[in-house]
Parts: structure tokens; C-alpha cells; sequence
């Protein structure tokens, strides 16, 4: 298909915009009543009225008070490349009932999103309940075929990215952090996703190559138990060569080297007694390792005993890459008391360095594995530890804290009235009408609110005072006066207008951004334990309007 001037290229560029990662991602992937509302639209005349829908979510996740959205360059991706192909439709008119017209299939042979509007919040900002994420613009028997999709692609994005924030919040700044879900994620596309929001969401690396060659996240993995108990012996080496580092010359024996330096470890004056003769055939599986990728040496050294035999024998390997000029990189832990196996294998390294006069040795890197999670690794923390990584999977691919963010797809608008919903779950009341949305800061930079207003209405300023209010609660108001002001909701699909329209950044800046908005965040609003709820307020106008529209769509009741 031929892109039209607002089709799929970015707006003054030629540069194409991509489908869907995932080629699943067509105008099909939506719920059945989406298509039998399209069509009743269609059939009373309604389907080019506009309408505008907001996208969002009701509460935080993980019993948290904040959420990373995620997934808007998805969106954005599926809408530029809309359109039913002749099979799809076929299918459609299959799966209906035999007395919808053939016009209705005519009109969706003919739609694309060009006539369509996204407003968004920037992908990788930290976001709260009642917001609008996204604002849809448009045809509203289109914008509800957009529903579904949009829902599912922003859904386990926001979810999973936040997981991954709160896994970073929890391990700090300085520790690598290791996305290992793919074996665990569900299905492809939960582990090709995961790889993508947790690196958004702090991660450092995957060892997903998928990922890795999709979205160029950097990968990481060494080896696992079976490759450890794969070897039997020593004897099993057969070329034992390896060249220094430097090219210089080469050691033609270093399986004798290797022994040579256990041999010298176990016989040490500070490591005399810690440990007996250790596990060979272990010992020559870190050998063959080692000699297949010397610049890049990690063992995993659980398989029989840590302290044992795993940590002596790569020391000894270390140490003999060591002296043709490399540079081991580390050891991984997958099982056991890991705060209490970190310490003692830092103690073991620390007494190499100063013992055998090898600097930096004691840095050595300890990265750990086996069902971590945020609870875990807060534990680690209270225990006291020596680790430098954390390998997680299953928890934070799965989200196995909470099961789905609960992202919904709300008419607040359409031929320009105003529509509300109502429950009798307050929670549930949509905040109706086209709205602009603010993040108001205060003196030391941080956030102190979320302001919506109305579309006409001026935008707050910097040093002038204005109320917020809660949205449902009466009492709940206080006057804020920003130091910094900035506008949420910005365009990334400009349909028929003529809005500057803003580019997809690339993965790298979405992350940074991630990174840059937890930091400005109130350290009570992000802690694990009964963190202080971010505020998120209407302003006086908006909140006397939807108290009108309320009692004005609310039936009356009448006692007998």
C-alpha cells in the first residue's frame, strides 16, 4: 500500500514506519463486539461521527503508587499500518451474521487511520491512575476496532516495564540487573516483550538473542549446570593451548597451568584447610570454558559446592588466564544461602588478591540467580551481601505479583458533547470531555501533582496559585503554585490536522527517560512499604462539570 501523506512514515521524514514486532498485531487482533458495534454504528448512519476515547488505568500495580507507561510505539506502529487485506474482510463477513450488508464490508475495505488522532503521553514517563495515557481521535466506529489492540499492546507493557522499575528501585543503581524470562515468559511474545519494557524499565542486559537482534538490547549468558556435568575429566581437554593475550607467544599447556595454580590455592597460608580436593570434572569444564572464551570467563559454581570446589577451581582457571593477560569476569550463584555464599566467596577472592598479589581480584564480579525477586532481593539487602548482579526471570516476565495492570478504553466525547460513565463504584466513574493534562513540580524538582483540566481551559503558569481538585471527593482540594509546569499529552498521530507531530524516539531514550522520570520522583511515593499516594486532581472548573454531567445522566429514583 502506498503511504499517504500522513500514512506510515514519520512525519517529515521519509523514513518508514514499521508494522507491529509482533506480525500477530492486525486489525483481527479485537474483540468480536467490536466488530458487531462497527457495524451497527455503520448500519444507523452513525459510524463517521467523531468521538474521543481516553486510555487508562484505575490503580497502580504491585501495591505500588507509581507505573511506567509503556507500549506507545507499538500503537503507533499498528495504526500506521491499518488496513484489512481481502482475506480478513472475507472472515469478517464469514463470522457475522448472514444479514449484515455488503456496503458495511465495503467501508472497511476502505479505512485506514488517516483520519485519525493520537495524543500521548511520552513512552518511559512515570504515570498514575485516571490520567490519560492515550487520547484517540476519530471516526468512532474505527476508534473501538482500535480498542482492543491498543488496550493488549499498552496492558503488559506498562505492567512489566513498572515490574522491572521496582526490581531496579529495590537492587539500586549501581547493581547489574540481568532479564533471564525467556524459558518462563509466556510464549514468544511475552518474552520477546519482557526482554524489551524490563531493558526500558532498568535492566541492564537479556540473554534473549531474539531481543537482542530485534531492538539492539545487549545480551549476556555464559553457561548452565549441563555444561558443567557434561565433562567427566581433564583428559577430555584435547587442545590445551592457549595464546596470551597480547599475542606474544603461546602457553602450550594450560590444563598444567590451571592445576598448577590449584594446587598453589590449596597449599596458601590464608586458604590452608578451607577447602580439600575439589570436583575435577568440574574443574574441567571451567577449563574448556575458559579456553573457548578467555576475554569473557564467568563460571556458574553451584553444581556440586560453592565453597568447595566451585569458587577453588575458578580461581585456579582465573589465575591462569590471569597470567596470559586476561581478565576473568566472574562467578554466577543459582542456589543456596546466596547473601551468605557471596560473602564467603569475597573473602576467598579478597584473600587471592592479597595473598598472590593480583590487583582488582577481590572486585571480582558475583552475580546471582535461582527465583529472584523484589521481595528476595530487599531480604539480600536486609542480610547483608556481596553481589553485583541479580540474574530474574520468572517473577519479572510474568508479572507473578499481579496477573494484568487493568488498563480501560473510555468515551469521553463524541460530536463534541461530553459523555460520562457512572458506577456505583466511584472508582469506575469515567472523568468526562477532551481534557489537557499537566505534571506541576514544586521548589526541589519534584512532582507534586497531576492536574487535568478541560480542553479550552488556560493551562496552569509557573508562580500562579491554582486549586486542584480531587476528582470525586469534595473535601479533597489545596492550591499548589508550580514551579515548572509541563504538558503530558502530546501528539504522535496528527490524523487530518496540521499538528506538529512528535517523532518515536529510539529504545535507548525511551529507557533514559524511564531512568531521568523515577529519579524526580518523592522517595515516599516510590518506597516498597506503604508508599504516600501521588496526587492527581481536576481542576475547579472540570470538577464542577463533571458533578453536573453526573447528576444530569444519573436517573432520578422514586419511592413508593
Amino acid at each position: 500500500m502506498k503511504a499517504k501523506e500522513n500514512g506510515p512514515t514519520e512525519q517529515n521524514t521519509s523514513r518508514v514506519i514499521d508494522g507491529p514486532t509482533n506480525p500477530m498485531v492486525t486489525p483481527l487482533l479485537t474483540d468480536l463486539y467490536q466488530f458487531t458495534m462497527a457495524y451497527a454504528y455503520w448500519k444507523a448512519g452513525k459510524h463517521q461521527e467523531r468521538a474521543v476515547f481516553d486510555l487508562y488505568f484505575r490503580k497502580n500495580p504491585f501495591g505500588g503508587e507509581f507505573t511506567v507507561f509503556a507500549g506507545l510505539e507499538e500503537c503507533i506502529k499498528f495504526i500506521a499500518n491499518f488496513k484489512f487485506t481481502e482475506e480478513e474482510i472475507k472472515f469478517i463477513q464469514q463470522t457475522l451474521p448472514p444479514s449484515c450488508e455488503d456496503g458495511f464490508f465495503d467501508y472497511l475495505r476502505g479505512i485506514d487511520c488517516s483520519d485519525v488522532e493520537v495524543y500521548a503521553i511520552p513512552e518511559g514517563t512515570v504515570v498514575f491512575p485516571k490520567v490519560p495515557l492515550l487520547r484517540i481521535e476519530g471516526p468512532v466506529a474505527l476508534v473501538q476496532l482500535l480498542e482492543t489492540p491498543f488496550v493488549n499492546l499498552v496492558n503488559y507493557a506498562s505492567l512489566v516495564t513498572t515490574n522491572a522499575a521496582r526490581h531496579r528501585f529495590v537492587a539500586g543503581k549501581s547493581k547489574l540487573l540481568l532479564e533471564f524470562g525467556l524459558r518462563r515468559a509466556q510464549g514468544p511474545d511475552g518474552a520477546i516483550g519482557a526482554s524489551k519494557y524490563c531493558y526500558i524499565g532498568g535492566f541492564d542486559a537479556t540473554s534473549n538473542v531474539a531481543a537482542g537482534r530485534l531492538f539492539g538490547i545487549p545480551l549476556r549468558g555464559t553457561h548452565s549446570h549441563a555444561f558443567v556435568s557434561s565433562y567427566m575429566s581433564l583428559d577430555e581437554i584435547i587442545d590445551k593451548s592457549l595464546r596470551k593475550r597480547d599475542g606474544s607467544s603461546t602457553c602450550e599447556d594450560f590444563v598444567s597451568l590451571v592445576q598448577s595454580w590449584l594446587s598453589k590455592i590449596q597449599w596458601s597460608n590464608s586458604l590452608r584447610g578451607i577447602f580439600g580436593e575439589t570436583n575435577q570434572s568440574e574443574l574441567a569444564a571451567f577449563t574448556s570454558y575458559a579456553l573457548a572464551f578467555p576475554d569473557s570467563f564467568l563460571a556458574l559454581v553451584d553444581t556440586y559446592d560453592v565453597m568447595r570446589s566451585g569458587v577453588p577451581n575458578f580461581c585456579a582457571v582465573a589465575l591462569a588466564l590471569e597470567d596470559l593477560g586476561y581478565k576473568a569476569n566472574g562467578i554466577r550463584l543459582d542456589s543456596g544461602d546466596l547473601a551468605y555464599l557471596s560473602c564467603e566467596a569475597r573473602k576467598f577472592f579478597c584473600s587471592i588478591e592479597k595473598e598472590f598479589k593480583v590487583p582488582g581480584f577481590g572486585k571480582m564480579s558475583i552475580t546471582a540467580s535461582n527465583d529472584l525477586n523484589e521481595e528476595t532481593i530487599d531480604a539480600l539487602n536486609k542480610q547483608g551481601h556481596e553481589l553485583d548482579a541479580y540474574g530474574i526471570g520468572t517473577y519479572l516476565v510474568t508479572c507473578y505479583a499481579q496477573a494484568a495492570l487493568g488498563v480501560v478504553f473510555k468515551l469521553v466525547e463524541i460530536n463534541n458533547q461530553p459523555r460520562i460513565k457512572l458506577s456505583e463504584d466511584v472508582s469506575k466513574v469515567s472523568i468526562p470531555c477532551k481534557k489537557r493534562c499537566y505534571r506541576l513540580y514544586g521548589k526541589e524538582g519534584y512532582s507534586l501533582v497531576d492536574i487535568m483540566t478541560g480542553e479550552n481551559e488556560p493551562p496552569p503558569k509557573v508562580g500562579e496559585r491554582i486549586l486542584c481538585r480531587h476528582p470525586f471527593q469534595e473535601s479533597k482540594r489545596a492550591y499548589v503554585v508550580p514551579q515548572r509546569v509541563e504538558e503530558l499529552l502530546r501528539c504522535y498521530w496528527r490524523g487530518s490536522s496540521d499538528k506538529e507531530r512528535e517523532p518515536l524516539p529510539a529504545l535507548k531514550d525511551i529507557r533514559e527517560r524511564c531512568i531521568k522520570q523515577l529519579e524526580q520522583m518523592r522517595p515516599d511515593h516510590m518506597r516498597r512499604l506503604n508508599p504516600t499516594p501521588y496526587k492527581v486532581s481536576v481542576s475547579a472548573k472540570l470538577y464542577d462539570f463533571i458533578h453536573f454531567l453526573w447528576l444530569n445522566e444519573a436517573p432520578v429514583g422514586e419511592l413508593q
